[in-house]
């Protein structure tokens, strides 16, 4: 796999309020297209979704409920966890206890445990009832959803920690995997409440999100999405990071400059891809339909955290030199790519990056930004034929969008001879050579007569 190649800036979709009425089955037949292929990427895989209280709170639950049963009907496997902290609140402010319930680990006295249960049992009815309804002419019209709950987590008492009983605050022991993929394999959605019970027939209170990590990480989900208050993670321009390396989230928490809801469940995103989940989400509950707009448009409306390992993608060094000739040779003599000459890569080493394993290179790419147009071009983006097809061009790709952004850029170009569809597939659309940045349009090689592709950040 070999991948260069530019594009122009997508034309932005017309407004639905404006679209005029002959206009509008072209675009609905268009985006119902553009969808299919998320459709049968998703098929049969598993999402766990966690969402606390605030959410019901908020009055999103039916909204919600209707998107859930929609990727159900579409083949996704799912599994709910919904939280309760604003609910166990109020039920301990009406029953006069003064114990408020936030963010991290908290004693759970008995009177807070049952004030725990009440708010759960009352959520999960809710949420029951909302995947009851079957009004005609509604999202819910026609839908059978099976809704099954269980004493799937075995649990345990955190115990004595620096002199202090945590009592009924638990922590996850055991999770019943099996009977929660015959549950989903037969299409029922499983839905957890943030408890957990010990053999000896003790409950205990667990955290929403600690519980729904532990879910992901058992049942080997594709994704785990958390649907919060928070907006997702911004960058340092305010816009939303709609893909983060888990070594970048690990440094972001580390800096301690997140809001303390983005951070909470940033850390358990990242918890999530480094045991194994392939995708970890972030959205926000305020944004009608977010979970659909996330799973079916290419850049999504939330953060995702993807495990980028730079233990096997890292910068390249003039003592990588050689193996990336290696690489590039053959695709420059079937004119894949442009000559370059082992002293331009020299030259450029500093804008490689090379994917190693095991001390063998089996993939290149390389960046040119240039600043004042706030462009980049990716080059020379080449995968080993014995590494084809594992997905490898993809992180690749990812990653030089990631430090794209990084620096500023806001449109990535490719220039490509052989390989358009595999850009076009992955978001980036026809451009000209005027697109171009200035020193790069006077350095356009007509005879080889490249395609240009671009891509919006």
């Amino acid at each position: 796999m070999t991948l260069p190649a530019p594009a122009e800036d997508p034309a932005p979709l017309a407004d639905p309020d404006v679209v005029p009425p002959e206009i509008a089955p072209a675009q609905f037949v268009r985006w119902f297209r553009e969808v299919a292929p998320y459709v049968h990427a998703f098929r049969g895989k598993t999402f766990v979704i966690g969402f606390g209280g605030e959410l019901v709170q908020a009055g999103a639950l039916n909204s919600l409920v209707q998107d859930l049963s929609l990727l159900n009907a579409l083949g996704i496997r799912l599994v709910l966890i919904h939280g309760s902290r604003p609910q166990v609140n109020e039920q301990l402010r009406l029953k006069g206890f003064a114990q408020q319930f936030g963010r991290g680990m908290q004693v759970t006295d008995a009177d807070a445990l049952e004030c725990v249960k009440e708010a759960a049992g009352e959520i999960m009815l809710d949420i029951e009832a909302a995947f009851s309804q079957g009004l005609p002419n509604t999202p819910m019209s026609h839908a059978r959803m099976r809704v099954i709950t269980g004493n799937f987590v075995t649990a345990r008492p955190v115990g004595v920690i620096d002199g202090l009983d945590y009592q009924h605050t638990g922590l996850v022991r055991k999770i019943d995997t099996e009977a929660m993929r015959f549950a989903v394999d037969h299409g029922s959605i499983v839905l957890m409440s943030p408890l957990g019970f010990s053999p000896t027939g003790e409950a205990f209170s667990l955290s929403m999100e600690e519980l729904a990590t532990r879910v992901a990480v058992s049942l080997r989900a594709e994704k785990l999405i958390f649907i919060t208050e928070s907006m997702g993670v911004r960058d340092t321009e305010g816009a939303i990071d709609t893909e983060l390396a888990r070594v970048d989230a690990d440094r972001l928490l580390a800096q301690d400059t997140l809001d303390d809801d983005t951070a909470h469940y940033l850390a358990h995103a990242s918890k999530a891809v480094k045991q194994g989940v392939a995708r970890a989400h972030l959205l926000p509950y305020a944004l009608d339909g977010s979970i659909l707009l996330e799973i079916f448009t290419h850049d999504g409306v939330g953060t995702m955290v993807v495990e980028d390992t730079l233990d096997d993608l890292r910068p390249a060094t003039v003592d990588d030199v050689g193996a990336i000739v290696q690489l590039i040779e053959p695709l420059e003599q079937d004119g894949t790519l442009v000559p370059r000459g082992r002293h331009q890569i020299e030259r450029d080493v500093e804008k490689f990056w090379v994917a190693e394993h095991d001390g063998i290179i089996y993939g290149c790419v390389a960046l040119y930004v240039w600043p004042e147009e706030r462009m980049g071009e990716m080059a020379c983006l080449v995968v080993h034929p014995d590494w084809q097809a594992e997905g490898e061009g993809d992180k690749l790709l990812r990653h030089v969008e990631s430090r794209a952004r990084a620096t500023g850029v806001r449109r990535l170009f490719v220039l490509t001879t052989r390989t358009s569809h595999w850009f076009i597939k992955r978001g980036f659309t026809h451009g000209s050579i005027a697109d171009l940045p200035g020193e790069r349009r006077s350095q356009y090689n007509r005879a080889r007569n490249s395609l240009v592709f671009i891509k919006r950040l």
